[in-house]
C-alpha cells in the first residue's frame, strides 16, 4: 500500500507539471507573437517617420536667412500637361529687404507630377531675372559688399537657387545675379540685372 500511495504520488506530480508545461507554452507564443509585432510595428513606424522627415526636408520650402527675401508667385504658364500636376514656368516677385523700392522678378521652370507636388522632384536650373524700382528707393542700412538675397531649394537635396546682390560702387548700381548650384557640380547657367541708383543717393556699404 505505501509503494502504490507513493508512485500515485509521483504520477500525479508528473501529469500536473506536464499540464502546467502545455499550458504556459501558449502563452509564452503568444507574449513572442506580440513582442515581434511590436518589433515589426516600431519598425515600420521609425522607416514612415523618416520618409516623412526627409520629405518635409526636400519639400521645396524656402531657406531664408534673417533679413532674407520671399518669394511671391505672381503668375505662370503651363508647359506639359499631367493629370497629377503639369509642368509650368512661374514669375516669382522678389522685393529686396535691405532696399525698400527695388523688386526682382525671376522666371524659373517648376516640374509638376507626383514628385513635384511632394516637393521631391528636381526643377531645372534655367532661369531668368529683371530687377526694377518700383518706388521710392531707400536703405535700411549699409549693404555687404555681395550677398545673397534669397535662396530656395530645387530639388531633394542636390540644388538650389540663388538671387545675390552685388554693389558696383563706382556707378552707383545694384547688381542681381541669379544662379543655381549643385553639392557636386554646380551650374554655368546664370541671369544678371541692374538697378542704378540716382548720384544723389549714395548706396551705403560696410
Amino acid at each position: 500500500m505505501k509503494r502504490s500511495f507513493q508512485s500515485d504520488f509521483r504520477h500525479r506530480g508528473r501529469a500536473s507539471e506536464a499540464a502546467s508545461q502545455s499550458q504556459s507554452q501558449p502563452q509564452l507564443q503568444s507574449q513572442s507573437h506580440r513582442s515581434d509585432a511590436g518589433w515589426r510595428t516600431s519598425g515600420i513606424g521609425r522607416v514612415a517617420g523618416a520618409a516623412l522627415s526627409l520629405l518635409l526636408l526636400g519639400a521645396g520650402a524656402a531657406t531664408l536667412a534673417p533679413g532674407a527675401a520671399q518669394a511671391e508667385e505672381i503668375g505662370s504658364v503651363r508647359t506639359h500637361f499631367k493629370i497629377t500636376g503639369s509642368d509650368r514656368v512661374v514669375v516669382e516677385a522678389y522685393d529686396d529687404p535691405l532696399v525698400p523700392g527695388v523688386t526682382c522678378y525671376v522666371s524659373r521652370a517648376r516640374t509638376g507630377g507626383i514628385k513635384g507636388s511632394l516637393g521631391v522632384a528636381e526643377d531645372p536650373t534655367e532661369a531668368s531675372i529683371a530687377c526694377r524700382q518700383t518706388g521710392p528707393v531707400s536703405f535700411a542700412g549699409p549693404l555687404p559688399q555681395q550677398t545673397d538675397v534669397f535662396s530656395e531649394r530645387l530639388s531633394f537635396i542636390f540644388k538650389t537657387l540663388h538671387v545675390v546682390r552685388i554693389v558696383d560702387r563706382p556707378r552707383n548700381t545694384l547688381v542681381y545675379l541669379t544662379y543655381s548650384d549643385r553639392v557636386v557640380t554646380g551650374s554655368a547657367k546664370n541671369g544678371v540685372s541692374a538697378v542704378p541708383i540716382p548720384a544723389n543717393q549714395k548706396i551705403p556699404v560696410k
